[in-house]
């Protein structure tokens, strides 16, 4: 596509006829902390309070002020416009705007006082409900690793499979490959050259398994599935499985995972909570294994992430929080991450986790 000066999309100032809003107070969506914070790698600050994706194929600036949302995909959007309706309804689903946040976090603090404490400096934390098969390529993609790092890998992984979709001051801008790229004869030795080491193998894998398999159809299926058949479906997948040794996959063992043998069923459980409206899924990491102890005084046995802790500490945390459980533990977990910054109201939090990665399957 053509190149855009991206001072038109900079603020509505700029150049009104481009942009739209709708109304979102920062107590139900902050952008600095929810596109930040792990849960998707294709967002970037492209300038003070301005930040750019991707999001269905369209390239977006998001900007918001004390009670809107203002947005732009670099179409002209006239009052009049037709599809303007249309436009918004996209970002209302992408962030499930139609969940009222202050309520629910109410609700939390009152059932959890060490939630209220927390989560007072960070209101506005929702989950996104993002494309399935993103969703799930991308976690793959974060065992072992760190939030500035993932998202390194997913740009040259969309710069090398996916559509580009226009410039942006010069920087091409790519739609997230399809699953037939990556399904490709060569992508698994393509993704290797591009430095994804052993999660090459999982991702090409993956974008296999489900193109022969359920299919692109069949994952967002899994929508309207139980969560225990949805975590099921995934963990059958390359990459996805609790297991993945000698004989299970048929190509050697995984390098190993830190302490977490369950760290790929934390790959699931994230897909299920950002990707497949499986509100109640609890993402565990080995931190939130030691929060759990820590702080809430959970008597696991052992001295690692089994995949019968993470049953029994997402249980917990659903018995505690509710039918929303991974929500509030998505608070939580992006407090934890941008702690030691200046908490709600900073523009300048850090893109990249320092200590730990994005969902936490590093050294911790």
């Amino acid at each position: 596509g053509p190149a855009t000066p991206m001072k038109l999309r900079d603020a509505p100032s700029a150049c009104p006829s481009l942009w739209r809003s709708l109304p979102c107070p920062p107590a139900e969506l902050r952008l600095d902390l929810v596109l930040s914070s792990g849960q998707t790698f294709r967002w970037w600050e492209s300038s003070p309070g301005a930040w750019t994706g991707v999001l269905g194929e369209r390239v977006w600036t998001l900007r918001q002020d004390q009670d809107r949302l203002w947005y732009t995909d670099g179409r002209p959007a006239q009052a009049s416009e037709p599809g303007g309706a249309e436009t918004d309804q996209i970002l209302r689903d992408y962030f499930q705007l139609d969940v009222g946040l202050p309520a629910l976090y109410r609700a939390w603090g009152l059932a959890d006082p060490l939630f209220h404490r927390v989560a007072k400096d960070f209101p506005g934390v929702r989950v996104l409900r993002q494309d399935p098969v993103e969703c799930l390529l991308s976690f793959i993609c974060t065992s072992n690793n760190h939030i500035s790092r993932i998202t390194a890998m997913i740009e040259r992984l969309c710069q090398a499979f996916g559509r580009r979709l226009c410039c942006l001051d010069a920087r091409p801008v790519h739609a997230f490959p399809s699953l037939s790229a990556l399904a490709g004869a060569d992508a698994e030795a393509r993704l290797r050259a591009l430095g994804f080491g052993y999660r090459a193998r999982f991702v090409s894998g993956s974008a296999r398994a489900i193109t022969e398999g359920l299919g692109a159809e069949g994952l967002y299926r899994l929508r309207t599935a139980p969560y225990a058949e949805a975590r099921r479906v995934l963990c059958a997948l390359p990459g996805v499985g609790t297991k993945v040794g000698p004989g299970t996959r048929g190509r050697g063992a995984l390098p190993a995972v830190g302490a977490d043998s369950a760290a790929w069923w934390q790959v699931a459980d994230c897909v299920c909570l950002m990707a497949l409206d499986k509100a109640e899924a609890v993402p565990v990491d080995t931190h939130v294994w030691r929060i759990a102890r820590q702080r809430y005084g959970m008597a696991l046995g052992g001295r690692s992430l089994t995949p019968r802790a993470h049953q029994e500490i997402g249980d917990f945390f659903r018995g505690l929080w509710g039918p929303r459980a991974g929500w509030a533990q998505a608070v939580l977990f992006c407090a934890d991450l941008h702690k030691g910054q200046e908490p709600a109201g900073s523009r300048d939090q850090a893109r990249g986790s320092q200590g730990r990665d994005s969902r936490g399957h590093g050294p911790t």
